[in-house]
């Protein structure tokens, strides 16, 4: 019997970045597969869970990374910060990609990358014994070809130091986005939830322009009222609404028409 020819999981999301379209993510902060699966059902391109903010443990983020790839769906994880263990695991468990939060400066970028990255780009540790190398079955030489091409790596741009290193940060080799987080950065700011301060808006501009100079793509959160003015500016990857938030908008809804219902 011919053996079939094993190769790691394309990401969808770099499939449709690299075509020039709209890559659409949903958040999720509930412990649930199921929420995943939902979200999936529901056709986003990618699902963020999140390891930085959330108490999730390896065991869900495993078993949304199942409920995701079922559909043919993205997931990416933020990671904490931490150690390269921090890092690599969600990928070692076939998460589509990760995203690193809080780059402060050009060295915390190369030394992320260098701990994310195989040769020729990083020194990654390499255990091919995991999902993304197919439990073992892929050949070394693949195994580390195809991280370095089908997982993307996303580098969270949300406050002010990182600015004057923005350039050399997305040119950096295997940075394949930059995130601006808008909530932060105001923070970092000094003006939280100012959203039309100008230096957030500069950094914006910013961010988008500098991924775009070297051949990278920008992402950051949005409504659907924001969209198109946010893809004017070079945005291609959008995280739109999260589970939290719908479950409890369509609880507020329920009881409101309930409510009037009754009158």
């Amino acid at each position: 019997m011919n053996k079939p020819n094993k190769s790691m999981r394309e990401s969808s999301v770099l499939k449709r970045l690299k075509a020039n379209q709209i890559a659409s993510c949903y958040k999720l902060n509930l412990d649930s597969a199921r929420a995943a699966e939902i979200a999936a059902l529901a056709g986003f391109d990618c699902l963020w869970t999140d390891l930085e903010h959330v108490a999730n443990d390896w065991s869900l983020i495993e078993k949304q990374i199942w409920a995701a790839k079922s559909h043919d769906v993205d997931v990416m994880v933020r990671v904490a910060r931490g150690s390269y263990s921090d890092y690599i695991r969600p990928l070692e468990l076939d998460a589509a990609g990760i995203m690193v939060p809080h780059i402060m400066s050009l060295a915390d970028a190369r030394q992320v990358m260098r701990m994310i990255r195989f040769h020729p780009i990083g020194r990654r540790p390499v255990d091919g014994g995991n999902a993304d190398g197919l439990y073992g079955t892929l050949g070394l030489t693949e195994y580390l070809e195809q991280s370095n091409s089908h997982k993307f790596v996303v580098l969270q741009i949300e406050d002010p130091e990182p600015l004057p290193d923005l350039d050399a940060i997305a040119a950096l080799d295997g940075v394949d986005m930059l995130f601006f987080g808008p909530y932060d950065f105001s923070h970092g700011l000094g003006a939280p939830g100012q959203w039309n301060h100008p230096e957030l808006i500069r950094a914006r501009q910013e961010v988008a322009r500098a991924a775009a100079k070297h051949g990278k793509f920008a992402g950051t959160i949005a409504n659907p009222r924001e969209v198109n003015d946010l893809v004017k500016l070079g945005y291609r990857f959008l995280s739109i609404g999260s589970d939290v938030i719908g479950v409890g908008q369509h609880c507020q809804t329920l009881l409101s028409q309930m409510s009037h219902g009754g009158q």
